[in-house]
C-alpha cells in the first residue's frame, strides 16, 4: 500500500467516525429508543421510556461521553460481576501494550527505517511510495541499525511480560476478594456427576440418592437428575411463537386485520378470526406440553447435579475418584445454573463424538476457504493484478482518488466484513461439541477465532502478499471506541445484563494468547535478522522464546491453580462465615431446585377475565 492510499483510508474513517458518533449521540436521546440503547436500565425499572421529545436533547447529546467515563471499576464489579471487570482489563492491557509499541515503533524504529537505503527511496515523490519504506525492509543488510530492532525485541518482550504478570496477579487477587464478598452461589456447592451406573429396577435418581447418602452422609444435601427434554423444548418454543403472535394480534388497532386465512402466509385456507385461532392453538399446545412433561420424568440421563451443605465437600467430591471403576461416577465442578447448556445432555455419546469430528473438519475447511477472500483483498492492493482480472475497469482505476480508495480503504473494509461472520460461526460450531456450559462454549469459540486469525490474517497475508496494508486497520479512527473501552464500562452497566459469572476464568486465555504472540514475534525476528545478514543478532534472539516459555511456566504454577478452583483455605473460611448467616437455610431450600432444567419448570399460558372474553394472555413461570 502507498502512503497516500493510507491517508485516504484514514480520512474516510475519520468522516465515518464523526457521522456515526453524531447519529448515535442524537438517536440515544430519543425516549422511544431507550429499549435499544439502555435496555438493561429499562428492564431493571431504573429508566422508563417516555413519548416526549425535546429539541434541547439534540444539543446536549454529547454528554453521554462524559457520563461513560464516570463509572469506576468497583461500580462495575458490584453491578456486572468479575467477568465484566476482567473484560475491561483485557482492553486495558491491550491498550498499554499498544501504547508502548506505538511509542517505540513511531519514535525510535520508524525513523531508522526511513533513513535506510535498501529500497532506494525517492523523497520527491514520497506520498506515492509504498509503506515498506517505513519498515525494516528499508534497512541496509548488515547495518548496525538492525541492533536497534534487536534491542526493541528484548525491551518489548520484557515490558509485555511485566504487564502480563501484573495483570495476572491483580486479577487473581480480585478473584479471591470477589469470592469472599459474594453471596452463596449454587455452583459453589454443586458438582456434576456423569456416567452413573444403574441396576435393573432402579432409577438414576435412586442410585444417586443411595450412593451419596452412603459415602457423604453428613454433607450430602440434594440432587437433580438430568432428563432428555429436546422434544419438550421444541414444544415450548412453538408455544412461545404462537403466544407472541397472539400478543401481536391483540396489539393491532383495527379489528378487521384479525380476520385472515389460516393457510400458508395467510393466502390459503379458511378465513378465521386470528385471535380465536391462536387462543385455541395455544390451549392445545399447552396440553401437549403438560403431556410431554409427564412422560419426560422417565427419560433420565445417567447424569445429575449433586449439591452439598458446604463448599469444601463439593470441592473434595469434584476432585476425587468416586467409584472403584474410574469410568463411573465421574465428577466435575458444576457451572452456574444460568451457565448450563442444557441441549448438551440431550445428545448421546456417539452423537457428540461424531459432532466433534465434524467440528474439527469444519474449522479446518473454513480456515482454508477463507484464503479466497484474503487473496481477493490482496489483489485489491495491487492495481496491476486487478486490471488483469477486470480489464473493463482499467480506465476508472487510473483515476487517482479511485485508486487510493480501492487500494487503501476497500481491502480492509472487505476483510472486516468477512471477519465479522467468523465469531458467530465458531460459536455455533463450539455449541455442538458437547460442552456443558455457555462459558465453555464461548471460551472454545474464542480459541478457534484466535487460531483462525493467526493463520488467515497473519500467515495467509504474508504468504499471499504484503501484510503492511493492515497498518491502516490499526490507525482507523473507528477503532478508537474499542481502545476507549478501557474507561468506558458504561458497553456493560446500561446495555448488557450478565448471563453467567465465571469469576474471571477468561483471563488465562488472554495470557496464553499473548505468550504465543510473543514467541511468534521472536521466531520472525530470528528469521529477519538472518535474512538481513546479522547472524549474531539472530543467534542472540534464540534464548528469548526460551525465557518467555520459562516465564509462562512460572505464571501457570503461580496463578493458574487459583483459576481452576478456590483454595481450601478460602472454602473453609467462607463455610465458617455461612454458619452465622441467617439466610443460609433458605439458600439450601433454593439449591434443591436451582439445577432443574428450564423446560421442566411450570410455564402457563392462560387468559384472564376482564373487559372482554379476549383479554390479554399472562405468561408466567
Amino acid at each position: 500500500m502507498i502512503l497516500s492510499a493510507l491517508l485516504t483510508s484514514v480520512g474516510i474513517n475519520v468522516g465515518l467516525c464523526f457521522l456515526f458518533f453524531t447519529l448515535y449521540s442524537i438517536l440515544r436521546n430519543r425516549p422511544s429508543n431507550a429499549n435499544l440503547y439502555v435496555p438493561r436500565l429499562v428492564a431493571e425499572g431504573e429508566l422508563e421510556p417516555e413519548d416526549e421529545f425535546s429539541v434541547r436533547n439534540l444539543f446536549s447529546s454529547v454528554k453521554w461521553v462524559k457520563r461513560a467515563w464516570q463509572p469506576s471499576e468497583d461500580e462495575l464489579l458490584s453491578n456486572s460481576g468479575l467477568d465484566a471487570v476482567v473484560f475491561m482489563r483485557i482492553f486495558t492491557f491491550g491498550f498499554r501494550v499498544f501504547r508502548f509499541a506505538v511509542i517505540v515503533g513511531i519514535f525510535i524504529l520508524l525513523p531508522f527505517n526511513y533513513m535506510g537505503n535498501q529500497l532506494n527511496i525517492d523523497f520527491t515523490d514520497l506520498p506515492n511510495k509504498s509503506l515498506e519504506t517505513f519498515s525494516i525492509s528499508n534497512v541496509d543488510d548488515g547495518s548496525n541499525r538492525l541492533w536497534i530492532h534487536f534491542s526493541a525485541v528484548y525491551v518489548f518482550t520484557a515490558v509485555v511480560c511485566y504487564l502480563l504478570y501484573s495483570e495476572y496477579d491483580y486479577i487473581s487477587s480480585k478473584r479471591i476478594a470477589f469470592f469472599y464478598s459474594s453471596k452463596p452461589r449454587p455452583n459453589q456447592f454443586t458438582v456434576l456427576v456423569r456416567s452413573i451406573p444403574t441396576t435393573s429396577g432402579r432409577s438414576v435418581s435412586e442410585s444417586v440418592e443411595s450412593f451419596f447418602r452412603e459415602y457423604y452422609p453428613s454433607t450430602y444435601l440434594s440432587h437433580s437428575v438430568v432428563r432428555r427434554t429436546s422434544k419438550l423444548k421444541g414444544l415450548i418454543n412453538e408455544a412461545d411463537k404462537v403466544y407472541k403472535r397472539l400478543r401481536h394480534v391483540k396489539s393491532k388497532k383495527y379489528t378487521q386485520q384479525r380476520f385472515k386465512r389460516s393457510g400458508f402466509m395467510g393466502l390459503f385456507g379458511q378465513k378465521v378470526d386470528l385471535l380465536d385461532h391462536y387462543e385455541k392453538k395455544l390451549e392445545d399446545m399447552e396440553g401437549n406440553v403438560r403431556t410431554e412433561r409427564t412422560s419426560v420424568a422417565g427419560k433420565e440421563v445417567p447424569a445429575a447435579f449433586v449439591s452439598f451443605k458446604s463448599r469444601l465437600s463439593a470441592a473434595v467430591a469434584s476432585h476425587l475418584q468416586q467409584g472403584v471403576k474410574p469410568t463411573e461416577w465421574l465428577t466435575e465442578t458444576a457451572p452456574d445454573p444460568q451457565d448450563v447448556y442444557w441441549p448438551f445432555f440431550s445428545s448421546s455419546f456417539l452423537k457428540r463424538w461424531m459432532c466433534n469430528l465434524a467440528v474439527i473438519f469444519a474449522c479446518i475447511s473454513i480456515t482454508f476457504l477463507f484464503v479466497v477472500p484474503v487473496l481477493i483483498v490482496q489483489g485489491l492492493t495491487h492495481l496491476d493484478q486487478l486490471e488483469i482480472w477486470l480489464p473493463f475497469l482499467r480506465g476508472i482505476l487510473h483515476l487517482k482518488i479511485v485508486s487510493q480508495v480501492v487500494t487503501g480503504y476497500l481491502p480492509s473494509l472487505i476483510l472486516e466484513m468477512f471477519l465479522s461472520l467468523v465469531p458467530p460461526v465458531m460459536i455455533v460450531l463450539s455449541s455442538i461439541q458437547g460442552y456443558i456450559a455457555l462459558s465453555q462454549i464461548e471460551k472454545s469459540a474464542c480459541i478457534k477465532v484466535l487460531w483462525f486469525t493467526v493463520w488467515n490474517i497473519f500467515f495467509a497475508n504474508v504468504l499471499s502478499g504484503s501484510a503492511l496494508y493492515k497498518v491502516d486497520i490499526i490507525l482507523e479512527p473507528k477503532r478508537l471506541p474499542e481502545l476507549l473501552a478501557v474507561a468506558v464500562p458504561g458497553q456493560l452497566l446500561n446495555v448488557y445484563e450478565p448471563k453467567f459469572e465465571t469469576g474471571g476464568k477468561f483471563w488465562p486465555v488472554v495470557h496464553d494468547a499473548t505468550i504465543f504472540s510473543l514467541i511468534l514475534m521472536h521466531v520472525i525476528a530470528i528469521g529477519i535478522f538472518g535474512v538481513k545478514k546479522v547472524p549474531l543478532a539472530s543467534s542472540l534472539t534464540i534464548p528469548l522464546p526460551i525465557l518467555t516459555l520459562i516465564f509462562n511456566s512460572y505464571c501457570r504454577r503461580r496463578f493458574l491453580p487459583s483459576f481452576k478452583g478456590y483454595p481450601a483455605e478460602c472454602l473453609i473460611n467462607k463455610d465458617r462465615l455461612d454458619q452465622s448467616d441467617p439466610t443460609i437455610s433458605s439458600f439450601y431450600d433454593e439449591l434443591a431446585t436451582a439445577y432443574r432444567d428450564p423446560a421442566m419448570k411450570p410455564i402457563r399460558y392462560s387468559s384472564e377475565s376482564g373487559e372482554s372474553s379476549h383479554s390479554p394472555l399472562l405468561h408466567s413461570a
